[in-house]
Protein backbone atom coordinates (compact mmCIF):
# COMPACT_ATOMS: atom_id res chain seq x y z
CA UNK A 1 0.00 0.00 0.00
CA UNK A 2 2.63 2.25 1.19
CA UNK A 3 4.12 1.54 -2.54
CA UNK A 4 1.06 2.90 -4.19
CA UNK A 5 0.63 5.93 -2.39
CA UNK A 6 3.96 7.10 -2.78
CA UNK A 7 3.61 7.18 -6.51
CA UNK A 8 0.21 8.73 -6.39
CA UNK A 9 1.60 11.42 -4.01
CA UNK A 10 4.59 11.97 -6.76
CA UNK A 11 2.20 12.25 -9.78
CA UNK A 12 -0.11 14.33 -8.28
CA UNK A 13 1.99 16.99 -7.06
CA UNK A 14 5.38 16.63 -10.14
CA UNK A 15 2.48 16.32 -12.69
CA UNK A 16 -0.22 18.37 -11.53
CA UNK A 17 1.47 21.89 -9.81
CA UNK A 18 4.41 22.84 -12.13
CA UNK A 19 2.53 25.61 -14.81
CA UNK A 20 -0.73 23.68 -15.21
CA UNK A 21 -1.75 26.78 -16.65
CA UNK A 22 1.45 29.09 -17.33
CA UNK A 23 0.53 29.29 -21.13
CA UNK A 24 3.13 30.63 -22.84
CA UNK A 25 6.11 28.47 -21.18
CA UNK A 26 8.16 26.04 -22.88
CA UNK A 27 7.13 22.69 -20.82
CA UNK A 28 6.65 24.52 -17.12
CA UNK A 29 9.52 27.09 -17.92
CA UNK A 30 9.53 31.12 -19.23
CA UNK A 31 12.75 32.05 -20.14
CA UNK A 32 12.65 35.49 -21.16
CA UNK A 33 9.12 35.15 -22.75
CA UNK A 34 7.88 37.86 -20.19
CA UNK A 35 10.76 40.60 -20.37
CA UNK A 36 9.48 43.96 -20.75
CA UNK A 37 11.80 44.17 -23.84
CA UNK A 38 12.74 40.87 -25.12
CA UNK A 39 9.14 39.51 -24.00
CA UNK A 40 8.05 41.59 -27.14
CA UNK A 41 10.11 40.17 -29.19
CA UNK A 42 9.43 36.79 -28.39
CA UNK A 43 11.51 36.26 -26.22
CA UNK A 44 14.64 36.65 -28.51
CA UNK A 45 17.32 37.87 -25.62
CA UNK A 46 20.97 35.06 -26.45
CA UNK A 47 23.07 37.65 -28.68
CA UNK A 48 21.69 40.90 -28.15
CA UNK A 49 19.25 41.49 -25.21
CA UNK A 50 17.54 44.39 -25.14
CA UNK A 51 16.56 44.48 -21.12
CA UNK A 52 19.54 43.57 -18.63
CA UNK A 53 17.12 40.77 -16.97
CA UNK A 54 17.17 38.79 -19.73
CA UNK A 55 21.00 38.44 -19.68
CA UNK A 56 20.83 37.66 -15.92
CA UNK A 57 18.03 35.14 -17.25
CA UNK A 58 19.63 33.92 -19.72
CA UNK A 59 23.23 33.69 -21.43
CA UNK A 60 25.58 35.71 -18.76
CA UNK A 61 27.80 36.89 -21.46
CA UNK A 62 26.13 39.54 -22.62
CA UNK A 63 26.10 41.77 -19.32
CA UNK A 64 29.21 43.26 -20.96
CA UNK A 65 26.48 45.16 -23.27
CA UNK A 66 25.06 47.23 -19.93
CA UNK A 67 27.66 49.49 -19.07
CA UNK A 68 27.36 52.37 -16.14
CA UNK A 69 24.84 51.17 -13.48
CA UNK A 70 21.33 50.33 -14.70
CA UNK A 71 18.28 49.23 -12.66
CA UNK A 72 15.29 47.33 -14.00
CA UNK A 73 11.92 47.01 -12.34
CA UNK A 74 9.14 45.24 -14.61
CA UNK A 75 6.05 43.50 -14.06
CA UNK A 76 3.56 41.38 -16.00
CA UNK A 77 0.17 39.59 -15.93
CA UNK A 78 -0.64 35.98 -17.59
CA UNK A 79 -4.28 35.01 -18.22
CA UNK A 80 -4.93 31.70 -19.98
CA UNK A 81 -8.05 30.03 -20.36
CA UNK A 82 -8.04 25.98 -19.68
CA UNK A 83 -10.59 23.56 -20.34
CA UNK A 84 -10.42 20.00 -19.14
CA UNK A 85 -12.63 17.12 -20.35
CA UNK A 86 -12.74 13.33 -18.51
CA UNK A 87 -15.10 10.74 -20.07
CA UNK A 88 -14.43 7.91 -18.01
CA UNK A 89 -13.90 6.83 -14.17
CA UNK A 90 -10.01 7.18 -12.76
CA UNK A 91 -9.52 5.47 -9.73
CA UNK A 92 -7.18 7.17 -7.68
CA UNK A 93 -5.78 7.07 -3.87
CA UNK A 94 -7.31 9.37 -1.45
CA UNK A 95 -10.01 10.54 0.75
CA UNK A 96 -12.21 10.12 -2.49
CA UNK A 97 -11.10 7.00 -4.67
CA UNK A 98 -12.52 8.18 -7.89
CA UNK A 99 -12.39 11.10 -10.53
CA UNK A 100 -15.79 10.89 -12.25
CA UNK A 101 -16.42 12.29 -16.03
CA UNK A 102 -16.47 15.87 -16.04
CA UNK A 103 -15.65 19.25 -18.51
CA UNK A 104 -14.97 22.14 -17.02
CA UNK A 105 -13.39 25.72 -17.35
CA UNK A 106 -10.73 25.98 -14.73
CA UNK A 107 -11.90 28.80 -12.53
CA UNK A 108 -7.92 29.67 -10.84
CA UNK A 109 -8.10 33.86 -11.87
CA UNK A 110 -4.35 35.33 -13.92
CA UNK A 111 -0.94 34.83 -12.71
CA UNK A 112 1.03 38.24 -11.59
CA UNK A 113 4.64 38.07 -12.23
CA UNK A 114 7.70 40.42 -11.53
CA UNK A 115 11.39 40.59 -13.06
CA UNK A 116 13.44 43.09 -11.37
CA UNK A 117 17.50 43.52 -11.25
CA UNK A 118 20.49 45.65 -11.73
CA UNK A 119 24.14 45.85 -13.25
CA UNK A 120 26.75 47.98 -11.95
CA UNK A 121 30.26 48.33 -14.24
CA UNK A 122 33.65 47.30 -12.98
CA UNK A 123 35.90 48.15 -15.26
CA UNK A 124 37.57 51.16 -13.67
CA UNK A 125 37.75 49.45 -10.39
CA UNK A 126 39.26 46.25 -11.39
CA UNK A 127 41.39 47.67 -14.72
CA UNK A 128 39.80 45.37 -17.18
CA UNK A 129 36.01 45.12 -18.95
CA UNK A 130 33.67 43.70 -16.73
CA UNK A 131 29.98 43.89 -15.47
CA UNK A 132 28.10 42.39 -12.14
CA UNK A 133 25.04 41.69 -12.07
CA UNK A 134 22.00 40.26 -9.80
CA UNK A 135 17.83 40.15 -9.63
CA UNK A 136 15.00 38.25 -8.64
CA UNK A 137 13.10 36.99 -11.56
CA UNK A 138 9.83 34.49 -11.99
CA UNK A 139 10.70 31.12 -13.53
CA UNK A 140 6.70 29.92 -13.23
CA UNK A 141 3.90 31.10 -10.98
CA UNK A 142 0.72 29.53 -12.06
CA UNK A 143 -2.77 27.66 -11.10
CA UNK A 144 -5.26 25.34 -12.08
CA UNK A 145 -8.67 25.08 -10.26
CA UNK A 146 -11.46 22.87 -10.90
CA UNK A 147 -13.01 22.44 -7.43
CA UNK A 148 -16.01 23.65 -8.55
CA UNK A 149 -16.71 20.35 -10.16
CA UNK A 150 -17.76 17.72 -7.93
CA UNK A 151 -16.58 14.68 -10.23
CA UNK A 152 -12.79 15.83 -10.35
CA UNK A 153 -12.39 14.95 -6.97
CA UNK A 154 -10.87 18.63 -5.92
CA UNK A 155 -8.49 18.63 -9.01
CA UNK A 156 -6.32 22.03 -8.11
CA UNK A 157 -2.62 23.14 -8.14
CA UNK A 158 -0.78 26.26 -7.93
CA UNK A 159 2.89 27.07 -8.51
CA UNK A 160 5.22 30.20 -7.47
CA UNK A 161 8.84 29.90 -8.48
CA UNK A 162 11.43 32.66 -8.11
CA UNK A 163 14.98 32.63 -8.98
CA UNK A 164 18.00 35.40 -7.53
CA UNK A 165 20.67 34.65 -10.15
CA UNK A 166 24.69 36.56 -9.39
CA UNK A 167 25.87 36.95 -12.60
CA UNK A 168 29.16 38.29 -14.29
CA UNK A 169 30.36 39.39 -17.98
CA UNK A 170 33.98 39.64 -18.89
CA UNK A 171 35.24 41.10 -22.25
CA UNK A 172 37.78 38.35 -22.91
CA UNK A 173 38.94 39.85 -26.27
CA UNK A 174 37.77 43.01 -28.44
CA UNK A 175 35.43 40.47 -29.78
CA UNK A 176 34.58 37.61 -27.15
CA UNK A 177 32.86 38.05 -24.19
CA UNK A 178 32.05 35.24 -21.26
CA UNK A 179 29.91 35.00 -18.34
CA UNK A 180 28.44 32.91 -15.83
CA UNK A 181 25.41 32.77 -13.30
CA UNK A 182 24.57 31.04 -10.01
CA UNK A 183 20.97 31.39 -9.22
CA UNK A 184 19.20 30.56 -5.93
CA UNK A 185 15.30 29.05 -6.17
CA UNK A 186 12.74 28.42 -4.28
CA UNK A 187 9.40 26.90 -5.40
CA UNK A 188 5.95 26.77 -3.78
CA UNK A 189 4.34 23.49 -5.07
CA UNK A 190 0.52 22.67 -4.13
CA UNK A 191 -0.32 19.43 -5.37
CA UNK A 192 -3.84 19.05 -7.36
CA UNK A 193 -6.00 16.86 -5.52
CA UNK A 194 -7.78 17.93 -2.19
CA UNK A 195 -6.63 16.14 0.93
CA UNK A 196 -3.10 14.96 -0.17
CA UNK A 197 -0.67 17.94 -0.75
CA UNK A 198 -0.19 21.46 0.10
CA UNK A 199 1.73 24.11 -0.16
CA UNK A 200 5.24 23.09 -0.26
CA UNK A 201 8.50 24.57 -0.57
CA UNK A 202 12.09 24.19 -1.02
CA UNK A 203 15.91 25.75 -2.47
CA UNK A 204 17.73 25.00 -5.59
CA UNK A 205 20.72 26.23 -6.87
CA UNK A 206 21.06 26.39 -10.72
CA UNK A 207 24.54 27.30 -13.24
CA UNK A 208 24.99 28.57 -16.61
CA UNK A 209 27.69 29.38 -18.31
CA UNK A 210 27.85 31.62 -21.44
CA UNK A 211 29.55 33.30 -24.37
CA UNK A 212 29.14 35.80 -26.79
CA UNK A 213 31.31 36.54 -30.33
CA UNK A 214 31.05 39.77 -32.30
CA UNK A 215 31.52 38.35 -36.06
CA UNK A 216 31.58 41.53 -37.76
CA UNK A 217 30.25 44.55 -36.42
CA UNK A 218 27.14 44.02 -37.03
CA UNK A 219 26.28 40.46 -36.29
CA UNK A 220 26.64 39.14 -32.75
CA UNK A 221 26.36 35.08 -32.00
CA UNK A 222 26.25 33.53 -28.88
CA UNK A 223 25.13 30.46 -26.66
CA UNK A 224 24.70 29.00 -22.84
CA UNK A 225 24.93 25.98 -21.30
CA UNK A 226 22.08 25.67 -18.28
CA UNK A 227 22.37 22.72 -15.38
CA UNK A 228 19.21 21.48 -14.13
CA UNK A 229 17.82 22.87 -11.34
CA UNK A 230 16.56 19.67 -8.76
CA UNK A 231 14.18 20.67 -5.93
CA UNK A 232 12.84 17.86 -3.43
CA UNK A 233 10.10 18.91 -1.37
CA UNK A 234 9.68 17.57 2.19
CA UNK A 235 6.61 15.49 3.65
CA UNK A 236 4.89 17.10 0.80
CA UNK A 237 2.17 14.53 0.90
CA UNK A 238 0.24 13.33 3.85
CA UNK A 239 -2.72 10.37 3.41
CA UNK A 240 -4.12 8.79 5.79
CA UNK A 241 -4.90 5.64 4.07
CA UNK A 242 -6.49 2.14 6.48
CA UNK A 243 -4.77 4.42 9.47
CA UNK A 244 -1.21 4.65 8.06
CA UNK A 245 -0.75 8.26 7.62
CA UNK A 246 2.95 8.57 5.18
CA UNK A 247 4.13 11.87 5.27
CA UNK A 248 6.40 11.59 1.66
CA UNK A 249 9.11 13.53 -0.14
CA UNK A 250 8.79 14.70 -3.54
CA UNK A 251 11.73 15.16 -6.37
CA UNK A 252 11.67 17.47 -9.35
CA UNK A 253 14.17 18.75 -11.76
CA UNK A 254 13.86 21.67 -14.35
CA UNK A 255 15.97 19.97 -16.83
CA UNK A 256 19.38 21.09 -18.50
CA UNK A 257 19.26 23.66 -21.18
CA UNK A 258 21.15 24.76 -24.75
CA UNK A 259 20.97 28.00 -26.01
CA UNK A 260 22.12 29.74 -29.18
CA UNK A 261 20.85 33.08 -30.81
CA UNK A 262 22.11 34.94 -33.47
CA UNK A 263 21.54 39.02 -33.85
CA UNK A 264 21.96 41.44 -36.92
CA UNK A 265 21.67 45.14 -37.31
CA UNK A 266 23.35 45.23 -40.73
CA UNK A 267 19.89 47.16 -42.10
CA UNK A 268 18.15 50.49 -42.19
CA UNK A 269 21.32 52.29 -41.04
CA UNK A 270 21.73 49.94 -37.84
CA UNK A 271 18.30 50.60 -36.66
CA UNK A 272 16.38 47.54 -37.68
CA UNK A 273 17.64 44.55 -35.04
CA UNK A 274 17.01 41.17 -36.09
CA UNK A 275 17.24 37.83 -33.77
CA UNK A 276 16.57 34.49 -33.80
CA UNK A 277 17.78 32.31 -30.70
CA UNK A 278 17.38 28.48 -30.61
CA UNK A 279 16.90 26.60 -27.65
CA UNK A 280 16.99 22.83 -26.99
CA UNK A 281 15.43 21.71 -23.63
CA UNK A 282 16.39 18.09 -22.24
CA UNK A 283 13.46 16.73 -20.65
CA UNK A 284 14.49 13.34 -21.14
CA UNK A 285 16.75 13.96 -18.47
CA UNK A 286 15.05 15.47 -15.96
CA UNK A 287 13.45 13.86 -12.99
CA UNK A 288 9.64 13.15 -13.33
CA UNK A 289 9.26 14.59 -16.42
CA UNK A 290 10.67 12.13 -18.51
CA UNK A 291 7.55 10.10 -17.97
CA UNK A 292 5.47 12.39 -19.92
CA UNK A 293 7.75 14.86 -22.19
CA UNK A 294 9.84 14.35 -24.26
CA UNK A 295 13.25 16.60 -25.28
CA UNK A 296 11.91 20.07 -26.54
CA UNK A 297 13.08 22.24 -29.52
CA UNK A 298 12.45 26.21 -29.82
CA UNK A 299 12.58 28.55 -32.52
CA UNK A 300 12.17 32.74 -31.27
CA UNK A 301 12.56 35.47 -33.70
CA UNK A 302 12.17 38.63 -32.97
CA UNK A 303 12.80 42.27 -34.50
CA UNK A 304 13.22 45.65 -33.53
CA UNK A 305 12.98 48.93 -35.23
CA UNK A 306 14.31 52.50 -33.36
CA UNK A 307 12.69 55.29 -34.43
CA UNK A 308 14.25 58.34 -32.61
CA UNK A 309 13.14 57.84 -29.03
CA UNK A 310 10.66 54.87 -30.07
CA UNK A 311 11.37 51.47 -30.62
CA UNK A 312 9.18 49.13 -31.93
CA UNK A 313 8.71 45.66 -31.47
CA UNK A 314 7.92 42.42 -32.54
CA UNK A 315 8.13 38.59 -31.79
CA UNK A 316 7.02 34.84 -33.14
CA UNK A 317 7.86 31.28 -31.09
CA UNK A 318 7.68 27.91 -32.75
CA UNK A 319 7.93 25.46 -30.05
CA UNK A 320 7.77 21.76 -30.28
CA UNK A 321 4.99 19.89 -28.47
CA UNK A 322 7.05 17.89 -25.91
CA UNK A 323 4.64 15.68 -24.92
CA UNK A 324 5.59 12.48 -24.86
CA UNK A 325 3.16 10.05 -27.07
CA UNK A 326 4.15 7.00 -25.23
CA UNK A 327 4.19 8.01 -20.91
CA UNK A 328 6.35 6.25 -19.06
CA UNK A 329 3.66 4.31 -16.54
CA UNK A 330 6.94 4.31 -14.32
CA UNK A 331 7.64 7.06 -11.53
CA UNK A 332 10.52 5.87 -9.50
CA UNK A 333 10.25 2.29 -10.03
CA UNK A 334 6.52 2.65 -9.00
CA UNK A 335 3.22 1.21 -11.74
CA UNK A 336 1.18 4.31 -11.09
CA UNK A 337 -2.23 3.12 -9.94
CA UNK A 338 -4.83 3.87 -12.69
CA UNK A 339 -2.57 3.17 -15.31
CA UNK A 340 -2.34 5.01 -18.39
CA UNK A 341 -5.19 6.57 -17.83
CA UNK A 342 -4.20 8.22 -14.87
CA UNK A 343 -0.68 9.41 -17.02
CA UNK A 344 -2.97 10.98 -20.13
CA UNK A 345 -5.00 12.92 -17.28
CA UNK A 346 -1.33 14.07 -15.22
CA UNK A 347 -0.26 15.18 -18.89
CA UNK A 348 -3.19 17.13 -19.67
CA UNK A 349 -2.60 19.07 -16.60
CA UNK A 350 0.71 19.80 -18.40
CA UNK A 351 -0.03 20.37 -21.73
CA UNK A 352 1.89 23.34 -23.17
CA UNK A 353 1.37 22.34 -26.72
CA UNK A 354 0.55 25.13 -28.64
CA UNK A 355 3.48 25.62 -31.52
CA UNK A 356 2.52 29.53 -32.03
CA UNK A 357 3.07 32.25 -29.93
CA UNK A 358 3.24 36.23 -31.25
CA UNK A 359 4.42 39.26 -29.31
CA UNK A 360 4.26 43.10 -29.75
CA UNK A 361 5.92 45.90 -27.78
CA UNK A 362 7.09 48.97 -27.52
CA UNK A 363 10.27 51.07 -25.71
CA UNK A 364 10.06 54.66 -25.45
CA UNK A 365 13.87 56.61 -24.44
CA UNK A 366 13.60 59.04 -21.82
CA UNK A 367 9.88 58.94 -20.28
CA UNK A 368 11.48 60.41 -17.28
CA UNK A 369 15.46 62.13 -17.64
CA UNK A 370 17.39 59.09 -17.96
CA UNK A 371 14.37 56.22 -17.21
CA UNK A 372 13.33 53.92 -20.11
CA UNK A 373 9.93 51.98 -20.58
CA UNK A 374 9.30 48.64 -21.95
CA UNK A 375 6.03 48.13 -22.85
CA UNK A 376 4.58 44.51 -24.05
CA UNK A 377 2.19 42.09 -24.80
CA UNK A 378 1.62 38.39 -26.68
CA UNK A 379 -0.82 35.25 -26.92
CA UNK A 380 -0.43 31.90 -27.78
CA UNK A 381 -3.29 30.32 -29.94
CA UNK A 382 -5.91 28.10 -28.53
CA UNK A 383 -4.90 24.67 -29.28
CA UNK A 384 -6.51 20.91 -28.04
CA UNK A 385 -4.80 17.72 -27.17
CA UNK A 386 -6.65 14.60 -26.97
CA UNK A 387 -4.30 12.71 -24.53
CA UNK A 388 -5.31 8.89 -24.42
CA UNK A 389 -9.55 7.59 -25.40
CA UNK A 390 -10.75 9.62 -21.98
CA UNK A 391 -9.19 12.94 -21.70
CA UNK A 392 -8.63 16.18 -23.56
CA UNK A 393 -7.19 19.05 -22.61
CA UNK A 394 -7.86 23.04 -24.22
CA UNK A 395 -5.11 25.63 -23.56
CA UNK A 396 -5.07 29.71 -25.17
CA UNK A 397 -3.87 32.62 -23.20
CA UNK A 398 -2.96 36.46 -23.43
CA UNK A 399 -0.15 38.27 -21.67
CA UNK A 400 0.78 41.57 -20.59
CA UNK A 401 3.83 43.39 -19.29
CA UNK A 402 6.00 46.31 -18.80
CA UNK A 403 9.50 47.65 -17.27
CA UNK A 404 11.19 50.73 -16.30
CA UNK A 405 15.29 50.97 -16.54
CA UNK A 406 17.30 53.78 -14.41
CA UNK A 407 20.83 53.96 -16.45
CA UNK A 408 23.27 56.26 -14.21
CA UNK A 409 26.30 57.71 -15.29
CA UNK A 410 27.82 55.64 -18.49
CA UNK A 411 25.00 53.82 -18.88
CA UNK A 412 22.75 56.56 -19.17
CA UNK A 413 24.63 58.61 -22.37
CA UNK A 414 24.09 55.61 -24.30
CA UNK A 415 20.69 53.59 -25.58
CA UNK A 416 21.21 51.84 -29.22
CA UNK A 417 18.99 48.75 -30.31
CA UNK A 418 22.19 46.90 -30.68
CA UNK A 419 24.86 47.33 -27.89
CA UNK A 420 28.32 46.63 -28.69
CA UNK A 421 31.45 46.03 -26.69
CA UNK A 422 32.90 48.37 -24.40
CA UNK A 423 35.70 48.65 -27.32
CA UNK A 424 32.95 50.69 -29.24
CA UNK A 425 32.16 53.51 -26.74
CA UNK A 426 35.68 55.09 -25.23
CA UNK A 427 33.26 58.42 -26.16
CA UNK A 428 31.00 57.36 -23.62
CA UNK A 429 32.76 58.88 -20.36
CA UNK A 430 32.02 57.99 -17.08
Amino acid sequence: MRTHVRLLALASLCFGAPSTSFAQSFGTELHNTLMPASGAMGGTSIARPQDLTSALNANPAALTQFRGTQFLFGGGWVEPTMNLTQTNNLPVIGPNPVIEPFSAKSTAPGTPLSNIGVTQELSEILGFDVVVGAGMVTTAGAAADFRQVPQSNGTNTSILLLNAPVSMGVQATERLSLGATTSLGIAYFDGPFVGIGGMTPDYALRGTLGANYLLTDTTTVGGYYQTKQSFTFDNAISLNVLNFNPTLDVSMDLPENLGFGIANTSLLDGRLLLAMDVVYKYWDEADMYRAVYDNQLVFQFGTQLTQGRYRWRAGYVWAENPLDPTPGLNLGGVVQPGGLPAVYYSQALLAVTSQNRMSLGLGIADVLPGVDMDLMGGGMFLDSEQLGPFTTSSLESYWLGFGLTWRFRRGSCERVSAPDTFTSHDSCSM
